[in-house]
């Protein structure tokens, strides 16, 4: 056993879950501990209500997760409205390309056994068809992606370090990649992810361990839906800032994925959602200024931000 922790530490990763919580020596590059992401931004009028709200409660909203549904069900000229947009407030958009697993010819990823296949694109002609949702997003302006398949995000790293996709392009690798250790983390970063998000249901301990292996940004869940289990972990917010240095908070209440996020549900739907969802933020933000008030949170804007151009 000591030979095999020897080997473990000499590949980089840690032998053990961290108990020790130690604090991270790791910010963003403006000295921030966190910031928030909004997730589920599905249409233009989704993101003004949002930044309405974030005026009103004060939030400083750096990131957001947009089109979950698929960025493939938005005209560009919705698109261009949304990236125009986006980038008058300097904030970071991360879209989700479509067509996606759940939405192809296939089905065995919608059976209770064949969930455990994994979100993986099914083929080359899939695989090219998610490029070229990118290649719309991106001539629209957007500069950052939302990737849940390994493979991928291999591929798209080596376009970017051609110069086919812009170097300015960040990836985010999705929860759906089910990465839930140090290994993965550090495959993860590896592959090119700029952002990771490990699974929601890690303990501190093992997000510290995680910490312990990478150095860019882990994206953890402070509430999640409930068909993922629906937990909240506002008063884990200052903890997990302070061991798991620099993160994103993400915030994504509700029933289900399916359910939220399906083309047709109504504006106010959508509206109403992103209230709530700032709403959480401000409590999360409130709570991790009492818990530990030395914790920064991030100004708005950073110029390590991929703001849509």
């Amino acid at each position: 056993m000591d030979n095999l922790e020897q080997a473990l530490e000499e590949l980089g990763l840690p032998a053990h879950d961290n108990n020790q919580l130690p604090s991270s020596e790791l910010r963003f590059p403006d000295g921030g501990h966190y910031r928030i992401e909004i997730s589920g931004v599905e249409r233009v009028s989704s993101l003004q209500t949002l930044i309405k709200e974030a005026e009103q409660q004060q939030v400083p909203v750096h990131r957001i997760i947009a089109t979950v549904g698929g960025a493939t069900y938005l005209t560009q000229a919705e698109l261009r409205d949304f990236a125009q947009l986006a980038r008058e407030q300097k904030i970071e958009v991360v879209m989700t390309p479509g067509p996606r697993r759940g939405w192809d010819g296939g089905r065995q990823i919608a059976t209770s056994e064949g969930l455990v296949s994994g979100m993986r694109l099914r083929g080359m002609d899939a695989v090219r068809h998610w490029l070229k949702d990118i290649e719309r997003c991106m001539d629209a302006g957007f500069r950052g992606f939302l990737v849940a398949d390994e493979g991928v995000l291999w591929l798209v790293n080596q376009l970017r370090q051609k110069g086919v996709i812009p170097e300015d392009v960040i990836f985010k690798l999705s929860v759906f990649a089910g990465q839930a250790n140090p290994a993965g983390a550090h495959v993860a970063q590896q592959l090119g992810a700029n952002t990771f998000n490990p699974l929601a249901d890690l303990t501190l301990p093992m997000l510290s361990a995680i910490r312990s292996t990478i150095q860019i940004p882990l994206d953890v869940y402070l509430c999640l839906v409930n068909s993922m289990g629906g937990f909240v972990r506002f008063y884990e917010a200052a903890e997990i800032a302070r061991i798991a240095a620099p993160c994103y908070f993400k915030i994504e209440p509700g029933p289900s994925e399916e359910a939220m996020y399906a083309p047709w549900n109504p504006d106010s739907y959508h509206d109403d959602m992103m209230r709530d969802r700032v709403r959480n933020a401000a409590v999360a933000l409130e709570l991790i200024g009492r818990e530990n008030p030395g914790l920064k949170c991030s100004p708005p804007g950073g110029d390590d931000l991929a703001i849509p151009r």
